[in-house]
């Protein structure tokens, strides 16, 4: 019967740590999805300045005479 002090310690040490780790990983669940989030938005905003590179390098690979003259005062 000595040992069951002992157990109850150990267990109790146990239950302590396991409510440690489940706090622990909810506090990365959190990061994770907060981090998932700007990588969306991040994503988006890259492909939008994507798509704007594109239009400017289209302009300006035009060949000169494509240019519509500008207009006479």
């Amino acid at each position: 019967m000595t040992r069951e002090p002992e157990f109850h310690e150990r267990l109790d040490a146990l239950e302590s740590h396991v409510a440690h780790q489940d706090v622990t990983i909810q506090e990365l669940s959190e990061v994770a999805l907060k981090q998932w989030r700007t990588i969306e938005q991040l994503t988006t905003r890259i492909e939008r300045l994507e798509g704007q590179l594109r239009a400017v390098e289209a302009a300006i690979d035009r060949p000169p005479g494509a240019e519509p003259p500008p207009p006479h005062y």
